[in-house]
Formats: C-alpha cells, structure tokens, sequence
C-alpha cells in the first residue's frame, strides 16, 4: 500500500500530536543535583534514589494514574549552574515539582527563581537558612546543622566535656554549621576555646590541627564539613597523634566517609538519621521497616550501600507524592499546601510533621549518634 506525502505528513503529526499529549500528561518532577564535583558523594546517591523509586512508581501505575517523568541536571557542585539549570526547569521543562539542591549554596541560589515562579521546592541540603525564616514554597528533608551541634553537645554534656575546638568549613554548609554551634553551644555548657577553617578543596589541614593540638584546654574536635575534606581532616587528626575524641556533622553520614577516612574513623561520633543502621534498629522502631527496604532496594539496583543522602531524596519524593495524592492534582498552590500539612509521614530520616512554622518537620529525636568501630557504624553507648 502506497501512501501519499499528505497522508505521510498527517500521520506524522498526529503522532507527534498524541506524543507531545502523553508528555504534557506526565507529572514532572524536575531535579538539580550535585552529581559530580566535591559534592558528588551527596548527589550521586541522590540521582540513584530519584531514578529508582520513580521507575518503581511507574510501574505501580504512576501518580493519579500519570506517570512520573524525572527531568534532572548536573550543577557539577557549582551554585551558580544550580540557578541556571533551575531557570531551565521552570521556563523550559515545565515541571510540576522541583527535588534537589544538593548542597545550601545551590539551593540557595535556587529559592529566588522557585519564590517568584511559586513552584513547590523539596530542598536535600543541610543548613537551616533554608528554612528559616520560612519560605512559603520551599520544604526540606535532612535535619539541619542546627541540630546536628545540639545532638553533638547533648553527647558531649554526657561525657562531661565542655571545652570544645571547632573546624567548619568554607562551604555554605560550614559556615552555617559554625554559626549555628556557636549558638547553641551556651545552651549545653559548652565554651568554643578554639574556631579554625579550612576550603572544601584543601588537601590537607594539619596546620589547623596544630593550632587547635596547641590550645590549652580542649577536651574535644568537632569538624563541620561535608565532601572529601573532613576525610581528610580525619586522617590528619590521627597523623597529628591528636587523641582527643573527635566528632563529625552528619554532613559525613555515609559509606564513603568510612572509604576515604580508613581507620582513622575509628572512634569518631557523628549524628545521624537511621539510614545508616537499619540492621541494629529493634523491631518495633517505627522507621526499622522503610529504613530496611530502601537499604535493600538501592543494594540489589546498583550493588552499593545505601547513604544518608539518597535517603533525603527519598524522603522528598516520598512527600512529594503523598502531597499530590493529598491534593489530588499537580496545581502547585494545592500541592504547596499539601506539603505544609504532611503529618506522621515516616521515612528514612524520621516521621515528618510540617506546619506553616516549620517547613521541615523533623525534632532531634529524628538523629541517632553513631561511632565507627572497626570500620563500621554502631549506636554510640
């Protein structure tokens, strides 16, 4: 059967016609992510996470009957492509939801253009900037460092420590890590006898080290970082022969901190959601189930330990798709909305209960306190 150009041409266009239909009936969830760069050991997991449980929604039968399309980009932990990749999202993609911003700096320099578009946000980065002062559509799921000092200075008071050096990084994350510690360190008793920093690509901080190794009084190291250096902080504490107790944020909260740090971990404590013991939690802890199942569905996806941070991807869809059930569309006011009142939602960094007041929704009981022994994770006696 011959067919003319003009018929060739009409079916032409109604197949792109029905194509172009079925892709503006997926729900977009748009994604900007540190996959490589220094913070590529936070945004690789978090690409991973996103892939997988998009792929599993969809063959459940997607969201409201749609299917989910994951538009995602690379800043290459660079904020400034964060913004031009989250203007790409917006204006070109279309997206209904936007997951992401790996590290503060990029999702800080991604709330401007989600604010003034009114696009639901789920931010993956630590800092409590972004959260407070509350911003009407941006929402986060890892704990903030906030918290993360206050949970190090409660198992700090139980030691009986209060004289403490501080090393942050020049990192976004770090420098709101440090002036959130010297917040709340007069809360906990503790003073801050010695502050140093050091960049998210120095090579080495021993003479940081030594400076705080020289201070009269310190009883303990707590290094805000996340990335390769406190690795690197770590193995240079240990060279230094320092044997006070050294404490990390749970900007360190994965696998790869133990990889790059070697037996130099050991000892080192650090809070932590549960994603990373899943096995120690008892039976009857309320997140021992899903903090099991995304441990088991990432190991057999991509033959690697789970992380704290696909966790917090996770944790972000999970929201995101229990918002647009709750609204029953992708109207992004209705969706916002629905975010703001997620409650009792248990995943792999606690039970979320979101209120206009606080957009992320997690209390310290949320964190767990680890130490490395002999390479591995413990709860922390």
């Amino acid at each position: 059967m011959k067919f003319s150009l003009k018929q060739i041409a009409l079916g032409t266009a109604i197949a792109v016609s029905s194509l172009s239909a079925l892709a503006a009936d997926t729900i977009k969830i748009g994604s900007v992510l540190s996959v490589t760069g220094p913070a590529a050991f936070l945004g690789d997991p978090e690409l991973k996470t996103l892939q997988l449980y998009v792929e599993e929604l969809n063959k459940k039968g997607g969201v409201l009957g749609r299917q989910l399309e994951l538009v995602h980009y690379d800043d290459g932990s660079d904020a400034n492509k964060a913004n031009s990749f989250t203007k790409r999202l917006i204006e070109d993609d279309k997206i209904d939801i936007l997951i992401g911003g790996t590290t503060t700096g990029a999702t800080m320099s991604m709330v401007p253009l989600v604010t003034k578009a009114e696009v639901p946000f789920i931010s993956l980065a630590g800092a409590v900037v972004v959260v407070e002062p509350v911003k009407k559509w941006v929402f986060k799921t890892p704990h903030t460092d906030r918290m993360a000092a206050e949970k190090v200075f409660e198992d700090m008071k139980k030691r009986n420590i209060t004289k403490v050096a501080l090393l942050s990084e020049t990192s976004g994350f770090g420098q709101s890590g440090k002036k959130e510690t010297e917040g709340v360190a007069a809360k906990y008793g503790i003073t801050l006898v010695a502050s140093e920093t050091y960049g998210p690509k120095d090579t080495d901080a021993s003479p940081q080290l030594t400076k705080i190794k020289n201070t009269e009084g310190v009883q303990a190291v707590f290094v805000f970082g996340l990335g390769q250096g406190p690795a690197i902080v770590t193995k240079n504490y240990r060279q230094l022969g320092i044997t006070l107790p050294l404490y990390q944020s749970h900007g360190v909260a994965s696998d790869e901190f133990l990889k790059l740090s070697g037996p130099a971990a050991d000892g080192v404590r650090l809070p932590s959601p549960a994603q990373l013991i899943p096995e120690q939690l008892p039976a009857n802890d309320p997140q021992k189930a899903i903090v099991t199942a995304y441990d088991n569905a990432y190991k057999m996806k991509y033959k690697s330990e789970a992380s704290t941070f696909g966790g917090y991807a996770y944790d972000a869809l999970l929201i995101g798709v229990d918002a647009i059930k709750r609204a029953g569309s992708t109207d992004k006011a209705k969706v916002r909305d629905a975010i703001e009142t997620t409650k009792g939602l248990v995943a792999t960094s606690g039970t979320f209960n979101m209120t206009p007041d606080d957009h992320m929704g997690l209390n310290l009981s949320a964190f767990r306190m680890l130490e490395v022994k002999n390479g591995n994770w413990a709860l922390a006696k």
